[in-house]
């Protein structure tokens, strides 16, 4: 069995130099069902540059030495792109309000570990040490079943999403373009989910 990595979080600034390593694993990951993204580094530059620019983002690294295997990503809703924000104004809730979760990437071998519930649990954390969140979200994308790509042992997070506390948003969804292999450039509809987020006890 592969080694349980050390957890660490880090803030704003600090973000910066594993820029290039979360890019790498949401390429690698997010190849997967359901996204089917096909990486690309200028898309990837463009996207992470809201989370080295704010003051207040989170990286949640999961490392096993120096080698980065898993990381979860946050940032004030304010301070992330304007299609993010959209679904909230929309259904006249306060993007200022929200602290919103981009991803969650982890390598395959070490699924299973509860690494998951520490990226929730430190992402929450940050957000409610902030002390201006009422809420956390988080979008994941939505596919049509049944697709003969879906794997046959394939699990969805919705049940462990559920446990955490959040509710999935009909209609706050919105939509990104990105490449799939061997299809190209699609449209895809991503909804969120939310949780409310008590203060700190």
């Amino acid at each position: 069995m592969s080694p349980m990595p050390s957890i660490t979080r880090l803030r704003g600034a600090e973000v910066a130099p594993f820029l290039d390593d979360v890019a790498r694993l949401r390429i690698a990951v997010f190849r997967d069902w359901p996204y089917l993204y096909e990486g690309d580094p200028g898309y990837e530059r463009d996207y992470l540059a809201a989370y080295a620019a704010s003051p207040d983002s989170v990286f949640v690294l999961a490392r096993t030495g120096e080698a980065v295997v898993g990381a979860s990503t946050g940032l004030p809703l304010l301070d992330d792109a304007e299609p993010f924000r959209r679904p909230f104004e929309a259904a006249g809730e306060d993007p200022a309000a929200v602290f919103y979760f981009g991803e969650s990437v982890l390598l395959p071998q070490y699924r299973g570990r509860g690494i998951g519930h520490a990226f929730f649990d430190a992402r929450e954390a940050h957000a409610r040490s902030l002390a201006r969140f009422a809420a956390t979200a988080f979008c994941a994308v939505d596919r049509d079943l049944p697709d003969p790509r879906c794997p046959p042992d394939y699990r969805p997070n919705d049940a462990f999403w559920h446990k955490r506390g959040y509710a999935r948003r009909p209609g706050m969804t919105m939509r990104l373009r990105w490449n799939e292999p061997g299809r190209g450039e699609l449209e895809h509809a991503l909804t969120f989910w939310t949780r409310p987020l008590e203060p700190r006890a």
